[in-house]
């Protein structure tokens, strides 16, 4: 290293060092191996923390397994749904009636109340288990009756039965279901409750009745909200109906979802599978029979007559005022489902939620109470079960997790709702659904709107 006449040197340098500066590499070889070395050590102690710190996850073969690895909450569950299943499916699950204002309502109204956690408890153990309808639960919920299961999954209602089953909650087979009720009780089994409507035709709920009571069904349900249909605006623009009519826009649309096109086509052909076969033949065809089956003149001598029918547990879905349900007290029913069909019949009809403490106070512990529509999350249980329902119904969530999944997806979304439910009474402070009832009041707030 030369330097000019006259400027002071680097702190350090002699002549000697600034020979060695000019010595070629080849001529000392040995510290050229000697950096190579450190080099190497120090680049395997990089990687070597690298792989402490980061775990490769191995890659899943399972398409199943690997659609709920993603899946993380009901939201997740739903998404994933989307991507399988038709326009024409997809409005029949999300739609709801006319403008859609209930629907809208009926989640607003769970996201408008805040929960009030009352810490500085010892919450080792919660417990969700809990008593409905005289038979044991694992957790504090019920599957609702749906209709036309099969079109979300080819398993359809069997999965549900199996994954609800397994799990240790009731499941509610619907007089709509796309499999006969005998299959599922003589198959699956399980906590079995049958949801009816009172058709015109009398013999045939009469039929239903004695079908499900030889089959084993615990508990009936009579849904008394549908005297018509409501209008699904999103079935009529997309030409739902069962079976399938395939129009041009149907058909472009199935082709950009070829697995569930392949399951549908490659399965049981699709049908209202509790009806007698020579209706599925008729001209009408199944939805239009079905339609014209809905009896508006069905009131509160047929409830009556049904009690006399069942001698099992009975309960009453779609009331949502506190008459009603101490009516529903005169006549005998054990339960009443609070309920505006997931906001499917009449639209900018009352939320369930909100008129629950009312009717609560109205019939006291003289009967179960139940709520529906809009539950998402388990904080949403804690919410309904605080305010006082002894326990809720859940559809939407669980057919996400059939669309994604099938019986696991189902399986998937009762244990998420079952793990949110927990970690939230383990945050608010209690530790059993009886304690979370008891103090509901004190744990749950309105929000100042806006």
């Amino acid at each position: 290293m030369r330097h000019p006449v006259g400027d002071p040197q680097p702190e350090g340098d002699d002549p000697a060092t600034d020979a060695l500066r000019q010595t070629s590499d080849q001529e000392w070889p040995w510290i050229q191996l000697e950096s190579s070395n450190q080099k190497k050590v120090s680049d395997a102690v990089k990687i070597s923390e690298v792989r402490s710190l980061v775990q490769l996850r191995k890659p899943e073969p399972d398409r199943i397994e690997r659609t709920l690895r993603r899946c993380v909450t009901i939201e997740d569950l739903q998404h994933a749904a989307w991507r399988r299943w038709p326009r024409s499916v997809r409005g029949y699950v999300e739609g709801g009636a006319d403008g859609e204002v209930s629907l809208a309502r009926n989640r607003a109204a769970y996201e408008a109340l805040g929960l009030v956690p009352s810490p500085l408890r010892d919450v080792t153990e919660v417990d969700l288990r809990t008593s409905i309808l005289g038979g044991d639960s694992t957790l504090p919920f019920a599957l609702a009756p749906t209709g036309y299961t099969r079109m979300m999954h080819p398993d359809g209602e069997s999965a549900v039965a199996r994954a609800a089953r397994d799990a240790g909650v009731p499941y509610t087979m619907s007089t709509m279901a796309t499999t006969r009720l005998e299959n599922v009780a003589g198959e699956v089994g399980g906590d079995l409750w049958f949801q009816l409507y009172v058709w015109r035709d009398r013999g045939l709920v009469r039929d239903l009745l004695e079908r499900a009571k030889a089959s084993g069904y615990r508990a009936l349900m009579l849904t008394v909200d549908t005297p018509v249909t409501g209008l699904r605006v999103r079935d009529v623009h997309n030409g739902f109906t069962i079976p399938p009519q395939l129009s041009a826009s149907t058909v472009l649309d199935m082709a950009r979802h070829p697995m569930w096109c392949a399951r549908l086509l490659v399965g049981p052909a699709i049908t209202f599978a509790n009806f007698a076969p020579e209706v599925g033949r008729s001209p009408e065809g199944l939805m239009e029979f079905a339609a014209k089956q809905f009896d508006p003149s069905v009131t509160w001598e047929d409830l009556a007559w049904i009690r006399g029918l069942w001698q099992g547990p009975l309960m009453v879905k779609g009331l949502v005022s506190a008459q009603d349900a101490a009516r529903a007290v005169e006549v005998g029913v054990d339960a009443v489902v609070l309920s505006n069909h997931g906001g499917r019949q009449l639209d900018q009809v009352v939320v369930p939620l909100q008129m629950l403490p009312a009717v609560r106070d109205q019939v006291g512990d003289k009967i179960e109470v139940y709520v529906d529509s809009g539950i998402r999350r388990g904080s949403d249980i804690a919410i309904a079960l605080a305010l006082g329902a002894d326990a809720v119904l859940v559809g939407r969530p669980y057919l996400y997790g059939l669309g994604a999944a099938g019986e696991r997806g189902v399986a998937a979304s009762i244990s998420m709702l079952g793990d949110e439910l927990r970690r939230a009474m383990t945050l608010m402070g209690v530790t059993s659904v009886a304690q979370l009832r008891a103090e509901g009041s004190a744990l749950v707030r309105s929000l100042p709107s806006g």
